[in-house]
């Protein structure tokens, strides 16, 4: 151990190599189920140069590499090492924002980047990034992104990456690249010479190659920076409820206001999530959870630069009128809730505790994507299994987030629970397990494979298997990067 520590104090410095008890501690385990693995070593990597050197060390040595760059807490297991060993590459020093390019509305990050770090930096330049669900204030941005996370506007995105772009990765093999417009012309300070933008992830030449590493959980390589495509900073913003006792009663004016485009931020959430995003402790969140609706619709109407209050104005008339036609409210406050607390709760900087720990100290997520008209018989499915498994329906925060411009979703279920009670803590164990083998059976497409989730996906498809297994031999021959993940 001593002679790997050296040659990667010969890399980074000594003050970024740590091998001590209480710092290895934190990153040997998180929020999730994952059996706790203690790591070797932590390295902080400053720049994509020491990046490579690292990678191409532990090619050499035969070590596991585990790429982290988000701050606790950590949800999903995706960065407990699975094999003894291993070293964590922490890339928490990499926070440079290389480039706000406001003409083209693009931004290049590195992955220690945060939102808290980031937001007010694009608002100089009247930009915003479209934001996930009040993410926590150590989150890095590019995680989020090449995770999959899904973002609040569904409107912008396209496609599944966005608003995700080109990026640098250095492969399991030691080898960097550029992917999408930067590999294409040259060097970065060459291409804004010409003016170029980074603004396509596709390519190089005919290889999407930025794809390989989404939702790869850092098993394919460490991507080094992200462009990301950012939106102008709305002149102004309003954001209306749309409350009901039923998720159904929603699902009908959700998709006429997405076959149009309306509204900017467009999601569902039950009485419990937002209770547990604009409440203030555990008795603050139960008291709120009272008062407010089953569920709220909530939609964000945005003017910019152009007739920013016309366009304001004529959507909000617009949606008014769609939503007395299906006979629900098109409402600015609700019992429980104004719309300036919940705009602020999405759109400032996050405040601790994350949210979802607020309520009672841990949390366990499943989400998978579907889509919104068969939401609400994934709901019915957890609620009956929650009283199979004796957890009240009641304590469910329920998370429905169209994506894609609303051919697709995010369909999540929060479980809070006391961390210390043991008992609680076995029964959410089991609710867990059982519910996410429920709900695939019943058609959850886990698309961000987690921990026992892998196993359910890749068991269940051996030619997409097959084809990973190819493709990682190709880009880590030598299996460095986060062994034990997924299917390898």
């Amino acid at each position: 151990m001593g002679e790997k520590k050296d040659d990667l104090i010969k890399i980074v410095g000594a003050e970024n190599v740590m091998d001590a008890p209480e710092i290895l501690e934190t990153y040997s385990s998180d929020q999730s189920f994952a059996r706790p693995m203690t790591p070797r070593l932590v390295v902080k990597p400053k720049d994509s140069d020491e990046v490579q050197r690292i990678v191409k060390w532990a090619n050499q040595t035969g070590t596991p590499l585990v790429p982290v760059s988000s701050g606790s807490p950590r949800f999903h297991g995706d960065t407990v090492p699975s094999m003894p060993g291993s070293v964590i590459v922490d890339l928490g020093r990499m926070k440079r924002i290389i480039r706000i390019d406001r003409r083209n509305r693009m931004a290049i990050v590195e992955p220690g980047v945060t939102y808290s770090q980031l937001e007010p930096e694009l608002a100089k330049e009247d930009l915003r990034l479209s934001m996930p669900l009040v993410p926590r204030i150590s989150k890095s941005v590019l995680a989020s992104l090449l995770e999959r996370e899904p973002r609040l506007i569904p409107k912008y995105q396209w496609q599944m990456p966005d608003p995700l772009r080109s990026t640098e990765v250095v492969w399991g093999n030691g080898e960097i690249l550029k992917t999408g417009d930067a590999g294409t012309f040259g060097r970065l300070e060459e291409q804004w010479k010409e003016h170029l933008a980074q603004v396509s992830g596709l390519g190089p030449l005919q290889v999407d190659y930025y794809r390989f590493t989404l939702a790869a959980q850092g098993t394919m390589g460490i991507v080094t920076w992200g462009a990301v495509r950012c939106e102008i900073l709305p002149q102004i913003h309003k954001l209306f409820f749309v409350p009901a006792e039923r998720l159904d009663d929603l699902l009908g004016f959700a998709y006429r206001l997405l076959r149009f485009r309306y509204g900017d931020e467009f999601l569902f959430l039950n009485n419990s999530n937002l209770a547990s995003i604009i409440g203030e402790g555990p008795e603050g969140i139960m008291t709120l959870k009272e008062e407010l609706p089953q569920w709220v619709l909530i939609l964000g109407l945005a003017g910019r630069d152009r007739l920013p209050r016309e366009k304001v104005e004529f959507q909000e008339k617009d949606m008014i009128d769609i939503a007395q036609q299906f006979g629900l409210k098109f409402e600015s406050t609700i019992p429980g809730a104004r719309d300036r607390v919940v705009l602020e709760a999405l759109l400032t900087p996050p405040k601790e505790p994350y949210w979802k720990l607020r309520y009672k100290g841990g949390c366990q997520d499943i989400f998978f994507l579907t889509t919104l008209d068969k939401t609400p018989e994934f709901v019915k499915t957890m609620y009956s299994l929650s009283q199979t498994w004796g957890y009240s329906p009641s304590e469910i925060g329920i998370y429905i987030q169209p994506m894609i411009q609303g051919v697709a979703c995010h369909c999540e279920f929060d479980l809070p629970y006391d961390p210390i009670n043991k008992k609680e803590v076995t029964k959410i164990q089991r609710l867990f397990t059982e519910g996410s083998k429920a709900l695939m059976k019943q058609g959850a497409f886990f698309s961000r494979p987690y921990g026992i989730w892998a196993d359910m996906v890749y068991n269940g498809d051996a030619q997409t298997t097959i084809t990973l297994k190819k493709v990682k031999d190709i880009f880590d021959p030598n299996n460095v990067m986060n062994p034990g993940k997924l299917c390898f």
